[in-house]
């Protein structure tokens, strides 16, 4: 994998800074344009059929991977967040909630996306069914979080390099943009009412933000993901929208983004069973990375793919919602 010299020059920016001005370090992964993956996916966790043992996952969601390459998963049904670090061989360890569905600190009730605050050491969640956004230490012994938004119907998470908290939330058609510790939050995408314009929202689902600060919204049931400038009124629709379809100029209800340094975009296709990747300026059709062989649940098929991560190498990896599992795709 070839690296750029400004992803050099910011990563060694951020070993030189000590443990008490650090802040959190999104890792932007440089991936090659022309970048392949091995068409057979590895299940790293799950894969066992739907269930709550601690190698089972129930309907994964949202998932995030650090840049030592420890995934952490939102396993919906189980109401729990689940880690699995490189190397571990079946078994995931619960770090949050698995108590059981319930309103308690102690408790999740249907998370739907988390990612990792490294200056805090934790977990942000969105506890959807609880209508909250809550944070749990990863010390080992914790048994409890605490909430630091509520009365949101959330579904996405996204942080930038100066630890603002982005959340989509479903019930409004809005993103809004938070300082950690403020309840209230700053529109930065949407708002304007349920509709498919290029200032409205449609149900938007996961979040990508870049160095820019620019937001980019899987807007599920418009079928694109649009892109929101720091202080536009009005987004830009760089996937799909061209109604509902399996065309390659076309999405169906898509779910987990990322954005790479090229500017590169890539999507879980969800109603298509595939991953998809959009060239920056190409608004015209994408290209089918994995999957896109149907809905199965052999190791080069999808059943509806929702979280979507990449690690530091450019290793792909894919919440397989239906499937139960999560799959791990090698860079070529």
């Amino acid at each position: 994998m070839i690296y750029s010299k400004e992803f050099y020059s910011i990563l060694s920016r951020e070993r030189e800074r000590s443990s008490s001005d650090s802040y959190t370090f999104s890792l932007l992964v440089n991936i090659p344009a022309n970048a392949t993956w091995k068409q057979n996916g590895v299940t790293i966790t799950g894969g066992h059929e739907q269930g709550n043992a601690t190698n089972q996952l129930n309907w994964p969601y949202g998932i995030f991977v650090d840049d030592d390459q420890t995934v952490v998963i939102a396993d919906f049904y189980n109401d729990r967040i689940m880690q699995w670090k490189n190397g571990d061989t079946t078994n995931g360890q619960v770090v949050a909630g698995g108590k059981g569905e319930g309103n308690g600190l102690h408790q999740l009730n249907h998370p739907t996306d988390v990612l990792i605050d490294k200056e805090t050491d934790s977990l942000i969640i969105c506890d959807r069914g609880n209508r909250r956004i809550v944070r749990w230490s990863r010390r080992s012994g914790t048994t409890e979080g605490e909430i630091l938004v509520d009365n949101i119907q959330c579904w996405g998470l996204a942080m930038d390099e100066q630890r603002y908290l982005y959340v989509s939330d479903v019930e409004k058609h809005e993103v809004r943009r938070y300082q950690l510790g403020e309840k209230n939050g700053t529109l930065v995408a949407g708002g304007n009412s349920r509709g498919d314009g290029l200032n409205q929202l449609n149900y938007p689902r996961y979040l990508f933000v870049d160095r820019q600060q620019n937001v980019y919204v899987s807007d599920n049931s418009n079928h694109r993901v649009m892109k929101w400038v720091e202080g536009a009124k009005e987004g830009i629709v760089i996937a799909g929208g061209q109604g509902e379809g399996s065309a390659l100029t076309q999405l169906k209800n898509p779910q987990g983004i990322v954005v790479d340094t090229l500017g590169t975009l890539y999507v879980a296709d969800s109603g298509n069973h595939r991953v998809m990747r959009w060239t920056q300026g190409d608004k015209k059709q994408g290209t089918v990375i994995v999957g896109g062989n149907g809905r199965g649940a052999g190791a080069n098929q999808f059943n509806f793919p929702y979280g979507l991560s990449f690690d530091r190498h450019g290793n792909l990896y894919v919440a397989d919602f239906t499937n139960h599992r999560v799959q791990r795709f090698s860079i070529e």
